[in-house]
């Protein structure tokens, strides 16, 4: 079994580890079981998730053993990482519903069949321990002025820390504890922000076992000015369909920029590195087709191989001018939705989701960023009449968002 950690390496996506060549004589030698925490704070994964998704993928291919840590307990919690506000506390019934979600997206990364992956939901352990028995048994070997120095706390101390959050590290801590000892899991994998939780599980694991556990984290996906990847000017790209239709999230990856196509093609895709080598001397116009097979492969991973082909064809479609629909998101409308056959533009803007009201919607047009089958849009009060609206017509919002809206 050959070492997967020089891959993980060479695609750049290690960021630190507590022990890199004792990991990779572990990944060469033997089956290695990790986990990654996912809380369960949203109904779907996002963007910001596909570095843990794909690292684990890579790895299970390469013969270990994923544990993904569903946090249906420190989900109740919230994490205080990077945060300057307190986590909105969820219902019980809304993280089960969320984990449920995050299950079914996992498929689609790596293979989740019995025995090759082992799903944990830290609520199981978390819920039922005594706090005063618990706090009396591992509180003991946490120092509060050292885990206010680090960075997970930092940030937050400033707007004011409760209490209730300062135990996150204890209890991610002792999930690492908990697998250690019920699964024979050595390795905690989390992004570049997680290190301080994952140092301190691997230390409580050396306090109570007497033995070596280790840590390994990977580079948070970043644009070229430093913000985490995974924003739209729409808002997060989700990889649920009904958040993000697959031609949304097509043209995000098509119309990244530039400089972060081949970074992209390394650390989420299993494009060969010696291809991706090949297109480095591309410059300009010739990096559309490498933003292509960006796109292409994630929509197909994601979503499924007929929506990369209908999101690519009307994306090829736009870019032409030829003007196909088939894969853009659309919205009908209603005979009830007009009045006198007539429907206002800023009303139909509200409608197809392309403004949150009709206020946003008249910025965007005094600002010519609203487009009606590529004719500018520079009168606020213009009316669409449901006669064209048969035909379909399509919206363009600034240079990347294009909807269709149609009545049947």
């Amino acid at each position: 079994m050959s070492s997967i950690y020089n891959e993980l390496e060479r695609r750049g996506m290690v960021e630190q580890a507590t022990d890199a060549e004792r990991l990779r004589e572990l990944f060469g030698t033997g089956c290695v079981t990790f986990y990654t925490g996912f809380d369960a704070t949203a109904d779907s994964l996002h963007v910001g998730h596909f570095m843990q998704l794909s690292i684990m993928r890579m790895l299970q291919k390469a013969g270990h053993h994923p544990i993904p840590l569903l946090g249906g307990g420190t989900t109740t919690v919230g994490d205080p990482t990077g945060r300057t506000d307190m986590r909105t506390m969820m219902s019980d019934e809304t993280i089960n519903h969320n984990i449920s979600r995050f299950k079914e997206q996992m498929a689609k990364f790596f293979d989740v069949s019995e025995g090759s992956v082992t799903f944990v939901n830290n609520a199981d352990w978390l819920r039922n321990l005594n706090y005063i028995d618990f706090i009396r048994e591992y509180g003991v070997h946490f120092s509060v002025n050292r885990m206010l120095a680090t960075d997970a706390f930092r940030t937050r101390m400033e707007r004011g820390l409760s209490f209730f959050e300062l135990n996150y590290m204890v209890m991610q801590s002792f999930d690492f504890l908990h697998l250690f000892q019920n699964y024979n899991c050595i390795l905690q994998l989390g992004g570049s922000d997680q290190w301080s939780n994952i140092v301190s599980g691997i230390d409580l694991i050396r306090r109570i076992e007497g033995k070596e556990a280790y840590g390994l984290t990977f580079k948070l996906l970043t644009t070229r000015d430093g913000a985490k990847m995974g924003k739209s000017a729409s808002g997060a790209i989700w990889l649920d369909p009904q958040k993000t239709p697959p031609y949304e999230f097509y043209q995000y990856w098509r119309n990244i920029a530039d400089d972060s196509v081949l970074n992209c093609l390394k650390l989420l895709t299993e494009t060969p590195l010696d291809e991706i080598e090949r297109f480095e001397s591309l410059r300009g116009e010739e990096m559309n087709s490498v933003k292509e097979q960006l796109a292409f492969t994630l929509t197909e991973l994601v979503h499924s191989r007929e929506d990369a082909v209908l999101s690519q064809q009307a994306s090829r479609a736009l870019f032409s001018g030829r003007g196909e629909h088939d894969g853009m998101p659309s919205t009908e409308l209603f005979v009830s939705d007009f009045e006198g056959g007539l429907i206002e533009i800023l009303d139909l803007l509200v409608k197809c989701g392309l403004a949150a009201s009709k206020g946003e919607g008249r910025r965007l047009i005094e600002q010519g960023g609203i487009s009606l089958d590529d004719e500018k849009v520079d009168d606020i009060y213009v009316q669409i009449a449901d006669d064209r609206l048969k035909n379909s017509v399509v919206i363009k919002k600034g240079k990347k968002t294009f909807h269709r809206a149609f009545m049947q």
